[in-house]
């Protein structure tokens, strides 16, 4: 049998018209996916960077929507509820509500949630144009020396930083600050929060750093950059502009219902109903830390005030980075390829950049578990999981996640 990640996209939309509620029709789906890059990886978001809604953010951990309908269309049956766990940049809801298929997603980063749920609400366009002009006018009254992104905002994120280098330019930070207190002036709660994920997704062009990686590099020669107050102004209408247009495009769909549920998926996934699939990319254990990789958002858009939310946020991440020290605990989790990988990394511990990745990638697989147990009770009888994961290596010492995570997932049930 071909693996249903491989068909082409004629064959992905012929899938969709199987899957798709007849409620929703077929029309929006496809029109949606034609601008879908055919010559990339599903398993990334590369193919969906001028898609409507995807195009909003930059979302460099993504699988593509694509892979969402060929999964969904691989089902013995057409489902009509899928969970995502991780909810990321929200391929998975946006995809299944476009084709009419309920979703519940969690999602721990408080941006990265306020991201989906801009995504899958349904707004007027008129709405947004209303929402930005009083968001603009608001900013033009507010005081700039009043302004701050937060008593523990790192000191490297504006002018003159810490050792000459800095994330902003005074201008431009005070510029995306004022916008920021404008959202204020902003009645409606939908279009508050599109702005405010809509400034967010400026945040890196207007500034002296581009992601790379696992966090942050800066840019050549970025202090010949120097970004101006009205180069903030004109990214900021350009996103909003470009939102508009696909708010208008797609206006008319009936979407199904997505939940959105804010938290650590560890716990809140327990407030899920049940459903036919999941379809989802968990982090990888790359020691990636993802409120690293987001925290300009965080800080700059008031999601973090103080060192103690974004610790708090991070200790509710699952396991995989070493930000912080993680003991495993728990108990063997039955995976015979896990035991020997975790011995092979103990004897070359003293070559790894930093000794504390054995007891991370052990903690990465029991939280994993706990995921997939949870997973196993909100799943209906026949029900699959279809996850997205990538391996990792430490010191030549393969991580084979995949192998792990079906001998987990054959242990749990």
């Amino acid at each position: 049998m071909t693996a249903f990640w491989t068909a082409d996209l004629s064959e992905t939309l012929s899938s969709a018209r199987r899957v798709v509620n007849a409620a929703t029709g077929t029309r929006d789906i496809e029109n949606w996916l034609r601008a879908y890059d055919i010559t990339a990886l599903p398993s990334t978001n590369t193919g969906a960077a001028d898609l409507a809604f995807q195009r909003w953010m930059k979302f460099k951990e993504a699988f593509s929507p694509k892979f969402v309908v060929d999964a969904l269309a691989s089902l013995d049956r057409p489902p009509t509820h899928c969970i995502d766990p991780f909810g990321g940049s929200g391929t998975t809801a946006l995809t299944c509500s476009l084709l009419g298929v309920r979703c519940t997603t969690t999602e721990v980063n408080p941006f990265l949630a306020d991201l989906i749920e801009a995504k899958v609400t349904p707004l007027r366009p008129t709405a947004l144009a209303d929402a930005y002009v009083a968001c603009v006018d608001a900013a033009e009254a507010v005081d700039p020396g009043s302004l701050s992104p937060g008593a523990g905002a790192p000191a490297s994120l504006r002018e003159p930083g810490v050792g000459g280098r800095f994330v902003f330019w005074s201008e431009a930070m005070d510029r995306i600050l004022a916008l920021r207190a404008g959202l204020m002036a902003v009645d409606d709660e939908d279009a508050r929060r599109m702005l405010r994920v809509l400034l967010g997704s400026i945040l890196i062009e207007a500034s002296n750093v581009v992601v790379n990686g696992k966090g942050r590099r800066y840019r050549g020669g970025w202090m010949r950059r120097r970004v101006t107050a009205d180069q903030v102004d004109r990214l900021f209408d350009d996103a909003v502009a470009r939102a508009a247009r696909d708010l208008k495009e797609f206006s008319g769909r009936t979407r199904a219902d997505v939940t959105i549920i804010r938290g650590d998926t560890r716990v809140r996934l327990d407030d899920a109903e049940q459903a036919d699939v999941a379809v989802f990319s968990p982090p990888y254990p790359n020691s990636f830390d993802y409120t690293d990789v987001y925290n300009l958002e965080l800080w700059m858009l008031g999601y973090l005030d103080d060192s103690a939310s974004n610790r708090a946020l991070r200790l509710s991440t699952l396991r995989s980075h070493v930000q912080v020290s993680w003991s495993p605990g728990g108990s063997d989790l039955g995976s015979p390829t896990l035991a020997l990988t975790l011995l092979d990394l103990d004897r070359v511990r003293h070559r790894l950049w930093n000794p504390n990745l054995v007891s991370m990638v052990e903690a990465y697989f029991q939280d994993m578990a706990v995921v997939l147990s949870k997973l196993r009770d909100k799943l209906a009888p026949g029900g699959k999981a279809i996850m997205v994961a990538g391996d990792s290596r430490y010191g030549d010492v393969r991580v084979d996640v995949g192998s792990i995570m079906a001998e987990v997932g054959t242990e749990l049930g």
